[in-house]
């Protein structure tokens, strides 16, 4: 049997990692564009919009992210499309993701006050104007930190994908571990690399909402 030094597991999985990375970036990235569009369609007051949004954001958020994976890589399949791990986890996580955010970047709109749009409203602004130049400047300052944190929580919900075979940093650890027989190191190490991606994510959220918070006093 050969024999795998730590070195050599921890090296693997660290290549394995990079599509940890590649896979939270693009559901990150993805679902903050499907995420504004969802925002921008709640903020137009259609009532067909908000029931709409408000389906989708129950939908992604009540059901578990494991059978979201599970519905997109046979769903897509039953289309007669052929799909990929790869597809259908970056379909799911992207859905999932925008769902969360386009709610985390509601409540921050709704912090402005609603002065600020009668303000713009007054200056014969659109709802496009209002937007852009008045209630987004002052939102996105509120929506930084919980945007940055929520980025951490992506990258954890990347270890789900491994159930359809997306071979990522979990993925990896299992498929090291069924060579080495050495669980308790593999994962050792695994948690170490989701730290060493998900903590300084966290300490800079945290730094972000202090500074807003010092800014806002």
């Amino acid at each position: 049997m050969v024999e795998f030094s730590v070195w050599d597991i921890f090296r693997n999985l660290l290549l394995a990692a990079r599509w940890t990375v590649a896979l939270s970036l693009i559901a990150f990235i993805g679902g903050g564009i499907v995420g504004m569009a969802l925002l921008i369609a709640r903020l137009t007051k259609s009532l067909w919009a908000e029931r709409f949004v408000s389906g989708y954001v129950a939908l992604f958020q009540g059901t578990p992210l494991l059978m979201q994976l599970f519905l997109a890589y046979f769903g897509i399949a039953l289309l007669g499309i052929n799909t990929s791990p790869w597809v259908a986890a970056a379909l799911a996580l992207t859905l999932y993701t925008s769902a969360f955010l386009a709610e985390i970047w509601r409540g921050c709109v709704a912090s402005i006050p609603k002065g600020q749009w009668e303000a713009a409203q007054s200056l014969a602004m659109n709802f496009g104007e209002q937007l852009r130049h008045v209630v987004l400047p002052q939102a996105v300052k509120i929506a930084i930190p919980p945007t940055v944190g929520f980025l951490v929580q992506v990258i954890k919900g990347t270890a789900l994908a491994s159930v359809i075979g997306f071979i990522e940093l979990t993925k990896a650890g299992t498929m090291i571990t069924n060579a080495t027989f050495k669980p308790f190191v593999v994962y050792s190490c695994v948690a170490l690399l989701y730290f060493g991606l998900c903590f300084p994510i966290s300490w800079y959220a945290k730094t972000l909402e202090r500074k807003m918070n010092e800014a806002r006093r």
